[in-house]
Parts: C-alpha cells; structure tokens; sequence
C-alpha cells in the first residue's frame, strides 16, 4: 500500500497542455428528454464539433471550437434518427469563429474570456467543454472528497482514482450530488413568494441531478496529459413528489484525444473581456418564453403586425390563436423601446382600435422597465379612464421586474396627483410598492433604506395628522415590504413600545401587528406584545398568531403557555390554547418541532381551557398531508371574540400550502367589525338629552378613578392577502356606507337612463395569469427549464334594448319599476378562454427541445331573447330562439408534445405525439336509445374502446334529448394513453384527453319557432296553466266559478291518476308490512319491493355479524307485529319518556337491562325487542329504549348507539287544490308552426294555517297522454315533527326520495331526528353517493368521530342529535353500512334546554316548537343578572355571596358606554334581611319598586302609582308578572327587569355585551375579570368588589353614612431594614365623619409602599390605584353606622 501511494505522489498530476502544441479533441454532447418508458416519444439535441486547446503562458490557455453541427432528434427512438440543422449550425459557428482564453492551474479552471460581442449562449457552450477539464487529484488519496465549483455551481464531489502503474495510465472517476451545491447556478422567475424548504428531505426533492465524470489519463516524465473524459448527467424531474411518476432529461458529453500538432494556436485578433469563471451565466434565455419560439428583428413592426393580427383572431372567434399572439405580444414588449411603445400606441388612437385592452394588458404582463415607465406616463396624462388604471395597475406591480429603475418609477407613482385624488388607486400603488421592494430585497445583498422612505415618511405623516386610514395603509405597505428597517416605524404604533400609541384606534394596533409578520421571522418581538395585559385582546391574539407563523422553538412556546396560567384574559387564554392545540395535532413533517413544541406546551395548562364554550375565541383547522406525494394543505380560522360582541368579532381564514417549500399562507381573508349594533338599533334617540345621561355622568364623578368606555364608531373592515402580500383592502366606516348608499342610488338611476338608451359594445378582458420559470444549467453548458405559463381571455359582447312602460320620470325613485311593464331584447354572448402551457427542456433564444404541455378550456355561450316583465301583474315572459345548430358550451383539452423548433426555422418546427402512431376510432354521432326514463327524454353512455399493443384509446359520450324543446345536450370524453403508463399524475398528464359539452338540435315532427319560458304568481296562476293548456281558447269566460277552474286544473295536472296511484301504494304497502320483513340488501342497493317500507322492526331483521333469526321466529314476529299494527291506535306521534340510568347487577344472562318507559309497549313487546336486540349487542351493558315523536331509539352502550326508527310519516294523500289555489305557476313550452306547442308546467300550492303548514309541487307535459309527473310536498305533521318527499316517474310512482325531521327526547335529553329514505332512484343518484360514500371514512376520522362498520336498514339515512347540556350533544350518523357517532360535541352557540322537564303529550297551540327554536336561541344570548338573598349571579354565570350594608345603593347594572343609557341601583331594606328596593333611571324617567307594608309599591318621577302603563316616549313598558313587576325597555337595553320584593332578575339584550358594569359585571364572559371596581382595579374578593360599587349620599341628608376613603396600613412594614408606610390603592368604606362604625367586616385590599419620610399622604384623597401594589394585607370595612351628631338646619 506504502508503494502504491508513493507512486501515485511521483506519477500522478493534474493533466497539463504543454506549451508550442495543439490539442486536438473530437467533442460530442448529447441532451435527451423523455420518460422511464423507452415507447413513448422523446426529444433530443446532439452538438459535435472539433476542440483544439493550446497553452499560451504559466496559466492561460486558448480554446477553439471548430466545425459545430447540431442536429434535432424528435420522434420515437431508435426509430427517428437525428435530423442536421445546417442553417443553425452555422449561426451557432459565426459566434464561436473567435477562440477563448481560459485560466487553468493544477486542474482547475479560472476566469474565462470572451469577445464582447460574443452571446452568452456560446460563452456557456464553452463552459461545458471547459467543465470537462475541471479535476483536483489528492496524490495521498485515491478515494476523497471535497467542495468542487463547476459548471452547476459548487457542489459535493466524490474522487476514486485507479491507477495502472505499469502501462503508465490512470483512470479517475468523480460524481456530483446536484442538490447538495453551495452557490448554486440556477434562477427562478414568477416564485417571488415561494421560500425553499431547507428542512425538508431530499426526497422530496422535484428536481433530483447527479452528474458522474470518468477521465482517463496517461502519464508520463514530462507530465499526465487528458486523452478521453465522458460525462454523464441525470436530472430527475417529478412534479408531484412521486416515485415513479419522473421525467428524465439525460446529458452525455465525450471529449477524445485525436492527436496534438504545431504550431500552436494564435491570438486572437479582437480584445477579450472576462466573462466570469466556470460557474454558468443567465442571460439571453431569460427573454424566451416558455412558447413557440420568436424571432424578434423590429420590435416596432412586429408588434403592429401582432396587435393587428390578434385583433382579427379574436373577431372571428378564433380564441386559441389570438391568445398565442397575445403572449408573442408581451414578449416584444420586453425588448421594445419606450419610443417604439409610444409609437404603437399613438397609431392605435389615431382611429378607433378595438385592440386597446389587449394592449394595456400585455403592457402590464411584460413588466419591463419602459413598459412600467410608460404605464405611468400614460396615468399622469389622463389617458387611461378609473376603471382601466383600476385594473392594470395591479397587474403591473405584480409582474413588474423589481429593479432600482422599476423600484424609482414605482415611487413616482406615489406622488403622481390622478393617483391621488383616487383613493383605491392609491391603496393598489402603496400596497404594489411594498410587495415590489419586498421581491428586490429578497434577492438583494442590500437593501437601501431609501426604498423604504417612501413608506417611512407616510407614515410620519398619518401621525402627525391623526389620519388613521392613512396610518393603516402605510402600516399595511411597510409589512408587505417587510424589511427590519422599518421595524421602528411600526413599534411607535404600539403601546407596548410607545406610550403614545395608547390613544390610537384599536385596529391601527392589530395592524401594526400584522406589519411585523416578515420581520418576526427576523427578530422576534411579538412574544412581547402577547404578553403585554394592557393591550386589546384581539390585539394580542393577532400577535398570538404572528408569533406561532414563526414556527417559535421549544422554550418560546412553553413561555408563552407558562404566562397562560396567570392570564386574566379567557378570551387570549382560549385562543392561545386551541391555537397550540391545533397545532399539536398536525400531521405536516415542516411544522414537526412546532408541533412537539405545542404537545408539550399544552400538557402544562391541564384540561381546564379545553372546556370553555365557542363564546371565547378558538383557532379551527382542517389539514391533510400526503407522505406518498410530499405535498399537504392547511385551512385554519381564527375566531376571534370580542367582549363587546356575542360573536367573532375579527374573523381570518387562511389557506396554505405545503410541499418543497415552507408552508407559507397562499390565501389569506379577514374580516373585522366593530359597533355593528349601532347599525342594526334605533339612533333617533336623543340620550345625552335625558337626566339619566346626566345622572350617571355626575355619579361618575363620585367613583374614584371612573373610567367610561371609548367610544366605539362602526367599522367593517377587510382585507385579502395572496402569498403573503396584501393586495387588496377596504374600511367601511358609517360615513362610507352613507357614502355608498348615495352613489349606489345615482347608478341606479343612471342605468335606467342608459339600458332605455340601450346597451350595445364588446368588452375584453386579457390577462396573463401566470409566468414561472425554473432554470438550472446542464453540464453542456445549455439551459434546461421547467416553465409554466397561462393566459386567460374573458369576452363579453351584448345588444341590449330596454323599453319601460310608462316611462320613467325625470325625479326617478327605484319604486317605479314596481308599478311598470318591462320589455327587455337582448343579445349577449359572454365567452371565456383558459390557455396554459407547461415546458420541460432546453429553452433558448435559438432552439428549443422538449416537451410542451398544453392545457385549454374554453367556455361559449349565446343568450338571445326576448323578456316581459309587469311587476304588477306578477308576471314575467322570456322568449328565446330554438337550437337550429350544433353548438360546443364548453371544452377542456390536454395534450402534449415532444418538440424541437430553431430559429432559422420557425416555420417548421418538429412536432410528436407523446405516444405511437396508431388508429383512432372515429364516435359515431348515432344516439343512444338505451333506458329512457320518461318520454321525449333518451339517455345512456355510448362507449368505445380500442386498445393495440402500445395505445389505449377510451371514448364515451353520454346524450340526454329534450324533444319537447327540440334539442339535444352531449358530454363527450375522449382519452388515449400508452398501455404501459403506469398509475401516477405525471402519467396522467401525458395522456391526451378532451371533454366537450355539446347542445345540438333534434329532428321532431313539426319545426319549433320559438321556446317560451312563462311564470305567473299571484291569483292568476290557476288561470295561466288553464290558458296554455287550451292554447288560447275562448271555452271559458274570464268570470269562470272558481269550482270550474280548479275541477279544470286538477284535470289537466292528472291529480286524479297520482292520487289513485299513491292510494293502491298506500294499501299494498299495509298488506306487505304484515307479511314482509325487511332485509339488509347491500349500500344503496336496488330495493326487492316498490313502496317506502313502514315495518317497524328492522333493526331485529338482522344483527350485527349478520345472522339471522330462523323461519320460525320470523313467522312469529310477522304474525305479532301485525296484530300490534292492527291495534294500534293513529296517535303514535305523541312523545312518551324514556327512563334510562346505570346498569344493574340484577342481570341476566347476556348482561343486558332492557328499560322502557313508552306505555304502548306492552311487556311482551318490550321481551321480543330485547330478545332481538340480545342476538345484535350481547357484549353491551345496558340497553335503553326511548320512544318519543313517533320513532324508537336504541342505545347500545358504551360501544355504539343504534337507532331503530320508525318508518317515515306518510300522510294520507291530499290534494291541496282541492281548497287552495295556487300560488305560482311556471311553463317552458316550444311554439311549433303546425302543431300544439310542447313542454312542461309546474304549480306550487301553499296552506300556511297556523297549526299545519304545508307546500305542494307538481309537474307534468302541458300536451299529450304522457303520464310522466313530478311531486314534491313538504309539510308539519304537528308541532315536532316536519315531512317532505319527492316523487317522480309515471304518475310519481318510479323514484321516491323522503325526508322527515321530528324533535323529541332521548333518556332525559331533548333530540331531534332527520331521517332520509330513499326506496328508489335513479343510477347516477346510486353512482354519486358510492362516491361520497367513499370519503366518510376518512373524513370522519379526520374531525375525530368513531365510526363503526354495521349493518343498516340498506335505504335509510339517520342523524339524531341529543342535547347534553347547553353547550354539548351527542352526534349519530346511520348509513346503511357506517355509523358515525361522537360525545359532548361543543356547539357553537348555547341551546337553551330543559332536560329534566318531561315533554307534554298533549300537542302546543300551532306548531311554534320549530318558529320558537329561534326565539330560545336569541334569548339564551342575552344576559341575566339575579339577586336572591345574598347570593348575586352576574351575567357571566359567576355566583358569590354578599351582605348588603343597608340603606345603602348599590350600582347593580348601568350602560357604561358612551350612550349612558341606563341605570339600575339595589339596596337592602331595614324591615327584613330578605327584601330589597330597585332604583331604575331611563331617560329622563326615575322608578323605584320597593316593598312597603308586605306590598310592592311603585313610584315614578316620586310619584305613586297604582296602576301600570307604557311610555312611547321612552319605548318603555311597566306590567305585573306572577307576584311582581315587569318594566321593559329594549330600545334602550333592557329587555326585562323583574322584582318581587325578594327576587330581583334582569335581562339585557345582547348587543349590551361588555357595556355593563357594576355588581352583575361586564357581560363579557371574562370570568377571571369578574370583580372590577369602577377604576378597572381587580377587587381581591366579593365583599370588597360589593363595596365599590356602594353609591355615596350626601352625610347629612342622605340615609346611606358609608363612604369610600383611601387608608392607611394600621401595620408597620419594613423593606430591606428600612422603615416603610403604605396607602390603599382602593378606597375601603369608613362611616362619615361624625359617625362610628358599628359593624364590620374583613376586606383584603392591596398597598402601594412608600419610605417613612416621604410626603405622601392621604389629604386630598390622592389617586392612587395608577401605582404599583406592593403589599395585600386585610384591613376592617365599615358595614355599618351610628351618627350622634346631627346636622346643622
């Protein structure tokens, strides 16, 4: 081994060219893309040329490469051979004719040298014959590894040297990891947002390259010299992350010796420039689109040329073309000149040019300097209208190159005045701005601070002014620029960090957060802001997301969740948790360590803010990640609660993606709202008029530290964010909804005057709606590209004529058009294009090989009619013209190709089908004439299939015919793949496929002129179906009796024939249920009988595992149920009770206890259902059966819950037209020229009595013997229980579909049922439900639902929900062969629910259970306040304990908000210990209710009354109520107020959420916030919380001796040896002066502490509850007091 490393350090060297000689090398290249299978089509390039290498010094060396030819391969291999291009190999060898110099040292290539004018193209050229030369041998080593730069960057290399000494020769082999590479040559457009993944695994890698080079060396005594080097590079390309679904693009490259000659090369006669090192440069590829290649030689005439030609595309119709050319366009306008731009368009408003919006929007698409520049210079001279600025400036921003001259252009448009003076232009400019800086900074080693001063100095400015919008949006700009620059700015909008903030609007502080979600990647300052308590809660929670957008480590997360555990605010500690708890369940591998993190963090804080309601703020999210494809997908909501709402107050959603890059949000929504009840309540009130107003600002006074509410102005605010930026947003204030309102009534006007003008024009809408590119080099020193592209074209051309009826008047109010005729004719023909194209291969200026991907959709319509609306009669006409040709709705094409296109032949570029040649089967335009369902109407797949032994090729078209109407509706599909593809999406992609919607005409007996579409409402509905049906005869009279009419309609309807139908079913279906049993037939499976089963025991028809009860048992059970049916009474819809507790120890031999509290079960009954039950559940422990509302439930527990229902009301058939006329009535009929018109009619009945509601539907042919009818009817059965069917077929007897919803109670629970039946329906109804079928599983696993595979009645479907609690139910889903079920499911909103309240048999007046549901719902919203005694109940549910000091007011509940609305004050009374007296001030009424004598006595204004009355004044209402009073007043807040002397209830409406204060609290559900004093402090307990709200009289006059007063320690204190005296923060009651204390009672009251010598005192009543508490020590409150000493007169 010593011998063999001492010679490779004597022999082996690095190759060396020595000087006076000429190399000559044959050099070959191969480039080859295509698939794992060698059947399909591939494309390729090979360069061959001559290398002559010389050494001209120490280091330089000249290379020379002679004789270039390129050919193109594009076919199926080794079929199609290469093809020469001559014409491109000559270009190609006019720009290498000048030789390169090179630096080469020790094997490694330096600085290479170019003409100035030679094209990038050819420099790379040269860099991969020069990468073959790059080689580090280690002459210690024959195995290594290290760093080596090369063509693709630097890059992991690995060396094994094998050396034959003997003949003097050595082998060395290296390889590359292409995505281990430090310095990376590659280049990404159109991906400004998408951040690498540094975390994830290289197997989820899209673009996978490796490269292997093997050099072959001889040596000798003068040196080593190269004779052969072959390199070999893979890229594997899987666009989906899958294994097997990769393309490949090879690349060979062989360098052989020839021989060397003299002299050597000479030097080159033009001046070399640098041009870098080996590393591959970027340059003119840059400019090709990924499209069809274009020789650009005049920009100016090719772009008119282009314009000209697109315009005439796009008016024939020819979509597809004209889009080509719009991309062509924007790819001129990248290399055109500001002059010759301007040129064009001067040209284009010489004349009217309907090419105008094609232009503008390539000029935004193009996103060039002199593009942007002159979009700008167009907007600052008027030249574009609001709308057309509107919509390209966005587009502009967005695609714009950022640059330090597009970045200088960009700020112009900040200053530019017309951008000013509109104030969406300005959003769409500041937000771009930002988003543009955002994209240079990112790729920029500097980022200048004066791109950013722009932002800076608008924000200085809102400051300085107090202007908030302004102040919003450069916050907003400042954070899609999201540079640590301006991390200063945004902290001076936060009070956390700038007391001045303070006083800013909420929302400028959410969205200072929201600024700093960038720069928190950087520097992690929302954690602070979380933490801080003084902020808002919605400002915290914003920062709570902004913090975990981070992805925070371990120690961060585990903080925040530490501080929860002392967090006074449920509404933060609610969002907090659930966001952490979402977080811990994710299954994404990129968030991974956070997940763990929250894992961690949530096992600190115990169950305990688990429990709490949706009425606290919550974070939802629904996520999924496939391992298989690397790839997942996030939704989350943010639920944010405010405490002056019920509800959220700030919504976001976000959508975000996961794959190779991080996942970051690709969608972002929010709404925000504040004081929308301002909007929704009366504001006609004048209340700072009223004494209450003034009353409750002077009592404020009297509170020390007394802090009103701000004023809280409406606002809807929203925004919308893609990729991070913000693009868009919107603050609607009251003024700018009053603002809307004005405009929306101008426009409307202005409409009428215009459509009476009529309308007629084309509008066109390009965009460019997508351009990324992805670039990496090959070792062959060419491009290779993954590039994407999509254009979409939205067309628009309408002839609209309009005449009203009378005219309109000149002061036009929107009313009139309820009292006019209306006669509409229009012509419109909207049309939408979606062209995409995909590109894999080399792309340049010069060539292109590869594949190309085409996608298109195309969508086109025609709506040419005719309409008459009259308002007044209710009705409305629309004619329009038949189907005269076949016409082609919509189309999505795919297809794709191997191509190779140069450009000295761009007319005749290479073209392969992806897959081999072969037959394609032409579709037979013959229709189908399979399985009609109704006459007129023919349906049925027509299929075709043709398969050889290299292609599949699948055709199906599927027809349904309207003879009736004389057209014919087709959707057409085609695909043809190899019959070797394998199954992943790659392969997909490559097959061809084509889905066309196809409307044509059919051949009928009599030509149709027109298709007529009629509704009538209102009381001539009846007499419209009589009129069509008798084609305008005069038969009968207008003053036809109404029994004539309706014995007319019943006839021409057929109601006769389906009420006979549905009478036989009704009696077959009795006497089948006596003899039939139902049996399990498989998941949607066609029924063995044709009518709705009632058999009430299917649940024993089968048990779980399958078997069956045998003959005998079944003929019993047959013979018994039938009896019982027999027996049993029509009542069966009134509730019974169910009893159901633990399970017994009595029990028998299965464990089961069977308890039933229904009294028409009969024992022997209740002993064949357990009987049953017993073969289905024999591991269960109990068994309960709850019979209410006409179904039976069966519970199984604890394993699963079973619900054995009864069959589906049917009620008697009834015709409601018997007594009711109809109330709508619809025709759509064909008018022929010789023959009664043809189509269909459809009534609608209504009955709305007040105890049965009920809705009927009929359909059926206007002509004909067709007995082809369609029924719908819905109605309450009784006041639990609603019914609806659907019926269709032959007198509505083929398909039934029936639904009932019924409410009752299961065990001690309220329930309620919906039940789906269907018997049967028709096979694409079967066929879609297998499909949805198919994603339960999986979806109920994803929510956390058990889920049990079992046996079901095979045509049933069954939700039941039973209410647990207020907040909680239990959830079952019965599907015929899956049960869902899950416990204690939160609910959004509390129920409100009696669940030990029996549910009365007899039946409610009306059925006002269901209108009611809605009314509980909004009670259980509002807030209620108890005093019973000395236990208080405030509004947020808190009970406490609290002895009144007598004779003493007590502020109850007041309106705290700036409106002051309200005042409620509670005292105790002397005479007994129980009673109580209420004050009550609204408006400028004062009412006091106490009890006097044993009787409740009222007074108002001081004045007795004894009787009661409502004042319309104040909208308030005084009422007796079972032993007391009632006052109502909801205009004002108070819903209800009730008082009996010893009880005290009251009721606010839930708009007053947190704008109460006093002893019932702020109604904002903060529970851990309950007792705060008037000043905000936190009172230590409920005595001293009772006391600060004790309302102070006057000592003399007043009857209440208790004051509040600040105090002082009675116990010395000594900190740190020195002596200290301390003072309440909060006052504590003291009697008057002159008064002694004769009750009192312990308060714990906190401190502030200061030294002994300090002259702090408590004269002056200083405030003190704004310092520090040092100390809580407990101190005596006065509770009450004796007063000797009397007043002076």
């Amino acid at each position: 081994m010593k011998g063999l490393i001492l010679a490779l350090v004597l022999a082996l060297v690095e190759p060396v060219f020595h000087m006076g000689k000429t190399y000559l090398y044959s050099y070959e290249s191969i480039i080859m893309h295509g698939l794992p299978d060698r059947s399909m089509a591939t494309a390729g390039l090979r360069l061959a040329s001559k290398v002559e290498i010389s050494r001209v010094s120490l280091s330089e060396h000249l290379l020379q490469i002679r004789s270039p030819k390129l050919e193109e391969h594009n076919g199926f291999w080794p079929t199609d051979s290469y093809t020469p291009s001559s014409r491109l190999s000559e270009t190609i060898a006019a720009c290498l004719s000048q030789p390169f110099k090179f630096e080469y040292t020790e094997g490694r290539v330096g600085s290479i040298f170019a003409s100035e004018d030679c094209p990038v193209l050819c420099t790379n050229l040269a860099r991969g014959v020069l990468n073959m030369l790059q080689i580090t041998i280690k002459k210690t080593q024959n195995v290594y590894e290290l760093q080596e730069a090369g063509i693709e960057g630097i890059c992991q290399t690995r060396y094994v040297i094998q050396d034959d000494s003997t003949n003097k020769r050595a082998t060395v082999s290296k390889s590359k990891d292409l995505t281990d590479c430090q310095d990376k040559a590659v280049r990404s457009l159109g991906m400004a947002y998408v951040r690498p993944c540094p975390t994830c695994a290289l197997r989820a890698r899209n673009i996978k390259g490796t490269v292997t080079s093997t050099y072959k060396i001889r040596y000798d005594d003068s040196g080593a010299s190269l004779t052969s080097a072959m390199s070999d590079q893979v890229y594997q390309i899987s666009p989906f992350n899958e294994p097997n679904g990769a393309a490949v693009v090879e690349v060979r490259q062989e360098l052989s010796l020839v021989g060397t000659k003299r002299p050597p090369l000479s030097e080159p006669t033009v001046q070399l420039h640098k041009q870098g090192s080996l590393r591959y440069h970027f340059s003119g590829e840059l400019l090709q689109m990924p499209i069809p290649l274009l020789r650009i030689k005049n920009p100016d005439l090719q772009l008119t040329e282009t314009l000209r030609q697109l315009v005439e595309n796009n008016e024939k119709g020819a979509t597809k073309e004209a889009s080509a050319k719009f991309l062509q366009m924007i790819q001129l306008f990248r290399v055109a000149t500001l002059d010759q731009i301007e040129s064009l368009w001067l040209r284009m408003m010489s004349a009217p040019f309907p090419g105008r919006p094609w232009f503008l929007s390539a000029i935004c698409a193009a996103g060039a300097t002199d593009t942007f520049r002159f979009l700008k210079q167009k907007i600052h001279d008027k030249k574009l209208n609001i709308w057309e600025a509107a919509v390209t400036l966005p587009l502009a921003f967005h695609f714009v190159t950022p640059n330090i001259k597009t970045l200088e252009i960009a700020s112009s448009f900040l200053t530019c005045p017309q951008i000013q003076k509109v104030l969406m232009h300005r959003i769409i400019v500041y937000l771009g701005y930002g988003s543009m800086v955002n994209k240079y900074c990112a790729h920029a080693l500097l980022c200048p601070n004066e791109l950013l001063q722009p932002l800076h100095d608008l924000a200085t400015e809102a400051t300085s002014r107090g202007d908030a919008k302004d102040m919003s949006l450069a916050l907003k700009a400042m954070g899609n620029a999201g540079e640590p620059a301006s991390i200063k700015r945004i902290l001076k909008f936060l009070p956390t960090f700038s007391a001045a903030a303070a006083s800013l609007p909420n929302r400028i502080h959410v969205d200072a957060v929201l600024a700093l979600r960038k720069i928190a990647r950087k520097d992690p300052l929302t954690l602070q802001v979380f933490m801080d308590s003084t902020l808002a809660p919605n400002v915290r929670m914003v920062a709570c997301v902004v913090l975990f957008e981070t992805k925070p480590a371990l120690p961060t997360v585990t903080a925040l969740a530490t501080s929860l555990l002392t967090e006074p605010s449920l509404q933060v500690a609610s969002f907090a948790y659930s966001h952490m708890k979402v977080l811990a369940a994710g299954r994404i591998p990129q968030l991974h360590k956070l997940s763990a993190a929250c894992n961690v963090a949530i096992k600190l804080l115990g169950p305990r803010l688990d429990r709490l309601s949706y009425r606290y703020s919550k974070v939802l999210q629904i996520s999924d990640y496939s391992f298989q494809y690397q790839a997942g997908a996030i939704w989350r909501v943010y639920l944010m609660n405010s405490p002056s709402t019920m509800f959220p107050s700030d919504i976001i959603t976000k959508l975000s993606c996961t794959g190779t890059v991080l996942p970051d949000s690709f969608l972002q929504v929010a709404f925000r709202s504040q004081g929308l009840t301002k909007l929704l309540r009366k504001q006609n009130i004048p209340f700072a008029e009223y004494d209450t107003y003034k009353t409750l600002k002077e009592l404020g006074k009297s509170f020390l530290g007394w802090k009103e509410l701000p004023p809280e102005d409406p606002l809807v605010s929203a925004y919308i964010k893609v990729f991070g930026q913000e693009i868009a947003f919107a603050d609607i204030d009251k003024e700018a909804i009053q603002q809307t309102m004005l405009v929306l009534t101008r426009l409307l006007t202005f409409l009428v005057e215009e459509v009476q003008r009529g309308i007629s024009g084309r509008w066109t809408l390009p965009v460019l709606v997508a351009e990324t590119r992805h670039i990496v080099p090959t070792v062959a020193g060419l491009p290779l590209e993954l590039g994407l592209c999509g254009a979409a074209v939205a067309q628009a051309a309408a002839d609209v004529d309009v005449k009203l009826s009378p005219p309109v008047s000149d002061n036009f109010k929107p009313s009139q058009l309820w009292e006019s005729k209306t006669d509409i004719h229009a012509d419109i023909r909207p049309k939408a294009y979606f062209h995409m194209i995909a590109m894999m291969g080399i792309n340049t200026q010069y060539f292109q090989s590869g594949f190309e991907y085409h996608a298109e959709f195309s969508a086109n319509t025609t709506m040419k009619f005719d309409a008459r609306i009259n308002m007044k009669e209710k009705n409305l006409k629309i004619e329009t013209l038949p189907c005269h040709q076949e016409v082609e709705l919509a189309a999505a094409r795919s297809e794709v190709y191997a191509i190779s296109r140069n450009m000295e032949e761009v007319d005749s570029e290479k073209k392969s089908q992806i897959f081999p040649k072969g037959e394609i089967p032409r579709i037979s335009d013959q229709e189908s004439t399979g399985g009609s369902s109704k006459p007129g109407y023919q349906q049925g797949p027509e299929e075709i299939r043709h398969n050889n032994a290299r292609r599949r090729f699948h055709t199906r078209r599927f027809c349904k015919k309207f003879e009736s109407l004389g057209c014919s509706a087709c959707l057409s599909l085609k695909s043809q793949n190899s019959a070797s593809l394998r199954n992943t999406y790659l392969h997909e992609l490559y097959e061809e496929f084509e889905a066309k919607i196809i409307l044509k005409p059919v051949r009928t007996d009599a030509d149709i002129d027109k298709i007529q579409l009629e509704v009538q409402a209102g009381p001539k509905a009846a007499s419209k179906i009589i009129e069509v049906s008798s084609s305008g005869s005069k038969e009968e009279g207008e003053a036809a009796r109404y029994e004539d009419i309706q014995a007319k309609l019943k006839k021409i309807l057929g109601i006769e024939e389906v009420l006979m139908a549905a009478n036989k079913t009704r009696r077959r279906t009795k006497r089948i249920n006596r003899e039939y049993n139902t049996e399990h037939t498989g998941l949607w499976a066609e029924p063995s009988i044709p009518h709705l089963s009632s058999s009430s025991s299917s649940s024993a028809a089968s048990s779980a595992d399958g078997r069956e009860p045998g003959d005998h048992h079944r003929k019993d059970e047959r013979r018994q149920s039938g009896q019982k049916r027999g027996s049993r009474s029509s009542s069966g819809s009134s509730a019974g009770s169910t009893a159901c507790s633990s399970s017994s120890s009595q029990e028998d031999h299965s464990g089961d206890r069977l308890c039933s509290g229904d009294r028409e079960y009969s024992n022997q009954q209740a002993l064949k259902l357990q009987e049953n039950l017993q073969k289905i559940s024999h591991h269960s422990r109990l068994i309960c059966i709850g019979h209410a509302s006409g179904f039976t439930m069966v519970i199984l527990m604890p394993s699963l819950c079973l619900w054995s229902l009864l069959p589906l009301y049917s009620p008697k058939p009834e015709f409601l037209g018997d007594r009711k006329p109809p109330v709508l009535a619809a025709v759509l009929r064909a008018i022929h020229r010789n023959k009664q018109p043809t189509g269909f009619q459809l009534v609608l009945y209504t009955d709305t009595q007040p105890k049965r509601w009920r809705i009927q539907m009929f359909g059926s042919s206007i002509t004909g013997p067709s007995r082809w009818k369609l029924c719908a009817d819905a109605s309450v059965i009784n006041y639990r229980k609603i019914s609806g069917s659907l019926k269709w077929g032959k007198n509505c007897q083929d398909y039934q579909i029936a639904t009932q919803i019924a409410t009752g109670q299961f065990a001690a629970y309220p329930a309620m049922q919906m039940k789906l039946e269907w018997l049967k329906v028709p096979s694409i109804i079967r066929t879609t439900a297998r499909w949805f079928y198919s994603f339960l599983p999986g979806a109920a696993y994803l929510l956390g639902l058990s889920q049990r595979q079992q046996l079901s009645p095979s045509h049933q479907a069954t939700l039941v929900m039973a209410l647990t609690s207020p907040r909680t139910c239990d959830v079952v889903f019965k599907l015929p062969e899956l049960t869902i079920y899950d416990t204690a499911i939160s609910l959004p909103l509390p129920v409100p629910s009696h669940p030990g309240t029996a549910i009365s048999a007899s039946p409610s007046p009306g059925w006002k259970i269901f209108s009611q549901a809605t009314l509980s719902l909004t009670e259980s919203l509002k807030g209620h306040c108890r005093v019973f005694q000395n236990k208080i109940t405030t509004f947020n549910g808190v009970e406490f304990n609290y002895s009144m000091p007598v004779k003493c007011y007590h502020v109850l509940v007041q309106d705290c908000s700036p409106e002051l609305k309200f005042l409620v004050m509670v005292k105790r009374l002397e005479e007994a210990a129980d009673l109580i007296a209420v004050n009550v001030r609204v408006a400028s009424h004062e009412i006091d209710m106490y009890v006097s004598n044993g009787l409740i006595q009222l007074k108002i204004n001081g004045v007795q009354i004894t009787f009661f009355f409502s004042v319309a004044a104040a909208s308030m209402l005084l009422s007796s109520e079972k032993k007391g009073l009632t006052l109502k007043a909801p205009d004002y807040g108070i819903d209800k107020i009730y008082y009996d002397g010893h009880r005290l209830e009251i009721q606010v409406a839930f708009w007053m959420a947190g704008k109460t204060c006093g002893i019932c609290g702020k109604y904002d559900a903060e529970i851990e916030r309950e007792y705060q004093t008037p000043s905000g402090y936190l009172a230590k307990d409920a005595v001293s919380f009772g006391h600060s709200w004790i309302v102070s009289e006057d000592p003399c006059t007043g009857a209440c001796k208790l004051q509040h007063k600040l105090v002082k320690s009675e116990k010395p204190l000594s900190f740190e040896k020195a002596a200290e005296k301390c003072f309440s923060v909060e006052p504590v009651l003291r009697c008057v002066k002159g008064c002694s204390a004769t009750q009192t009672v312990s308060v714990s009251v906190g401190f502030h502490c200061v030294p002994a010598d300090s002259a702090l005192s408590l004269d002056g009543q200083l405030r003190l509850d704004q310092k520090s508490e040092d100390v809580v020590s407990s101190v005596s409150a006065h509770t009450a007091c004796s007063c000797q000493q009397e007043c002076p007169a």
